[in-house]
């Protein structure tokens, strides 16, 4: 399809579809799957998987652990089925075209161990909605807030599973105010920063579902050298 273009990872062992023009997937969730860690046998579930790029990469990473993706736009959730197919992983990804507001446990034969997402993080109210549909709902709170990812994360955990999710860093204070209204206790916090030189524009946060408090802050994660190029950190993400 002329629309789609086609990127690698991993050497070109992970071959990701997705649109041209429309919503395409950023470094954030590359950082994301690196840090979701899950379990050797864990159920995962991605909420707003987009193209499918972080079930893919736990999947390869990972290789028996059981993932759901939720995507509530069709056009995006046929490219991400489309994606398993092509990269042989139907048997451990599943795809679910739907609104995450109404998911229940009984899609994923009960509750998950870890729940991840790279959610839509800009409030209606604040700049310029984009005119491309599939990029606006992407990006900003059209169709899930974070309450509601919080409040799905809540619902399909099971007691001690674990919640990770990246975000501007600006919005820090919602994110603590919501997982703990919602019974998740923040346990680790990273800040992501462009390069050495810049403030932190993403944050990576992991909550334990009816944990004890109790935080730990890991250094800084830097993406970009001064001269341009990608840390060897960032670089791994890619390669490895």
């Amino acid at each position: 399809m002329e629309y789609l273009t086609t990127d690698f990872l991993f050497n070109g062992r992970i071959r990701v579809k997705q649109n041209r023009s429309g919503y395409r997937f950023s470094m954030d969730a590359l950082v994301l799957a690196q840090h979701a860690m899950p379990g050797p046998d864990d159920t995962v579930l991605d909420l707003g998987t987009g193209c499918g790029i972080i079930p893919l990469i736990l999947a390869y990473h990972h290789p028996k652990i059981k993932i759901h993706g939720v995507e509530v736009q069709t056009e995006l959730a046929d490219i991400a089925t489309d994606n398993i197919a092509e990269n042989g992983m139907e048997d451990r990804i599943s795809i679910h075209c739907k609104d995450l507001k109404k998911l229940k446990q009984e899609m994923t034969s009960g509750p998950v161990d870890l729940v991840v997402s790279n959610p839509p993080y800009r409030k209606l109210e604040s700049g310029r909605l984009n005119p491309d549909q599939q990029r606006a709902v992407a990006k900003h709170e059209i169709k899930a807030t974070l309450f509601d990812v919080v409040e799905t994360a809540r619902r399909m955990l099971r007691t001690s599973g674990r919640f990770v999710i990246i975000y501007p860093a600006e919005r820090l204070p919602d994110i603590i105010i919501q997982m703990r209204s919602a019974g998740i206790e923040p346990k680790y916090i990273r800040m992501i920063h462009s390069s050495r030189q810049m403030k932190a524009k993403r944050i990576l946060v992991e909550g334990k579902k009816a944990s004890r408090h109790g935080i730990t802050i890991g250094p800084p994660l830097i993406i970009y050298r001064k001269n341009g190029s990608y840390s060897d950190e960032a670089r791994a993400m890619f390669m490895a």
